[in-house]
């Protein structure tokens, strides 16, 4: 989470460094060294929380036993029985709800390099750790079984991605370990109700590997099932090189960890009140972003995900309410405007549609047009009076038509003759004509309907 500190130390919460660099004696797990609980940590986790629709509980710590090099204290700190957000759920731009069991807090452990072999412990020459990490808060967010493929499973950590970055509890940089993602899947023969034995799959650092993991997990559970093997509960290893995954160890219950409350930290209560100012003080979910979009648009929140993760809705809105069809403006986010919307206003999207839809400018006219606002933030009026772009006039637009089918006889006999096919072949072909001659600020729809007239059809 993005807090300055650590959990229950004041070492730096920062990505990189120099190994252990940023360490003190409490991460360090030293005797006599005692946790402070870290307030903005707290907040953070009942931002999450809320924005899941989750209940913010009293809350306690506890110990989770287990040995690894890079845990200096042979134990993490974490919530086992009693978190501090139960239940909620996160509604997926598809429309699907994927309800939440739990979002407790915890400390991260520190980070383990083998060096030599294939980079894993079982073939290593010898091992480094770095405790940077070690004592970083975290946040685990557990949801129910309620995803159906890999395509589910990358929606529903691109949602939640986002929806972290709205409350501002992560960054959510997947590739620096911000966001991190434990994908537990199992199989079951079509019309089963009862799911089967389930993997863990772990080292997945991207949305790609997600995809990539679960769909050979499947097929390997499938494989093994099929060939009347048992799959056995366990963690496994995702390789993105190779693409497979591998044994890492078998998967422990909660009775492994030895879990009891932890003595050197008091139950956490947030005050109803803070509660009430962490709610109060929430931005605009995505799903909420969508709805609204939606609203105003016609449009389902599923069409309207990718301009809301651009953050584009509120120019889509302000350019609706200007009057806007807004079709056309949903296209120009959605097909023109990928590299973001720079100086372009409301009021010149609007501005720009219109005179696209009067048949001023010509669909690469827009085009331009709309590159030169987005730099300038000058009105579509202006950059078009500059570049000359001037419509042709339905006289003179007329007379080019019948000069062109004048010196395509040929032509002109196979639009009117020929088939379905033939026909619209050759209106490409006196539509690029008429384009040529008129250097490309005749109007395509008024093209059409001078040919159309002059066909009798």
């Amino acid at each position: 989470m993005l807090t300055r500190t650590k959990l229950f130390s004041a070492s730096l919460n920062s990505f990189g460094g120099e190994p252990n660099s940023h360490i003190d004696s409490v991460c360090l797990g030293l005797p006599g060294t005692l946790p402070v609980l870290n307030r903005h940590a707290v907040e953070l986790a009942m931002r999450v929380g809320l924005a899941l629709g989750a209940e913010v509980r009293p809350s306690i710590f506890a110990r989770k036993n287990y040995y690894y090099p890079d845990m200096p204290k042979n134990y993490q700190i974490s919530q086992y029985d009693r978190p501090i957000n139960v239940g909620g759920s996160l509604e997926l731009p598809s429309g699907k709800v994927v309800g939440t069991v739990r979002a407790h807090l915890e400390e991260d452990t520190g980070k383990s390099t083998h060096v030599g072999g294939a980079g894993r412990i079982d073939d290593a020459a010898w091992s480094l750790v770095d405790y940077n990490r070690a004592g970083v808060p975290l946040l685990e967010i557990v949801s129910h079984p309620d995803l159906r493929s890999a395509a589910e499973a990358r929606e529903y950590v691109t949602e939640l991605r986002a929806t972290l970055l709205a409350v501002g509890a992560s960054d959510g940089k997947m590739e620096e370990g911000s966001l991190r993602v434990d994908a537990n899947i199992s199989v079951r023969p079509l019309g089963s109700a009862e799911f089967g034995t389930r993997c863990e799959v772990k080292n997945v650092n991207s949305l790609r590997s997600l995809g990539r993991a679960l769909e050979y997990e499947a097929r390997r559970q499938i494989d093994l099932l099929s060939s009347g093997e048992r799959v056995t509960q366990e963690t496994r290893h995702w390789n993105e090189d190779t693409g497979r995954t591998s044994p890492l160890r078998s998967k422990e219950e909660a009775t492994d960890y030895r879990y009891f409350p932890e003595p050197d930290l008091v139950p956490l209560v947030p005050d109803p009140a803070w509660i009430e100012r962490v709610r109060a003080e929430l931005p605009l979910l995505p799903r909420q972003r969508r709805h609204r979009l939606a609203a105003a648009t016609g449009q389902p929140p599923a069409r309207l995900a990718l301009v809301v993760e651009r953050g584009q809705d509120e120019l889509a809105l302000e350019t609706t309410e200007a009057g806007a069809d807004p079709e056309a403006v949903l296209k120009h986010l959605e097909q023109n405007l990928a590299d973001g919307t720079g100086r372009l206003t409301a009021a010149g999207l609007a501005g720009l549609i219109t005179m696209e839809q009067s048949g001023e400018l010509t669909s690469n006219q827009v085009k331009e047009v709309l590159a030169e606002m987005v730099t300038s933030g000058e009105s579509p009026a202006t950059v078009a009076r500059r570049a000359g772009f001037e419509a042709v006039g339905a006289g003179e637009l007329a007379g080019v038509v019948d000069r062109i089918i004048a010196e395509h006889p040929a032509e002109w006999q196979r639009l009117r003759a020929g088939d379905d096919r033939e026909r619209k072949k050759m209106q490409g072909f006196f539509t690029g004509q008429v384009m040529r001659a008129t250097k490309g600020q005749a109007n395509g729809r008024d093209v059409a309907a001078l040919l159309a007239d002059r066909a009798g059809s």
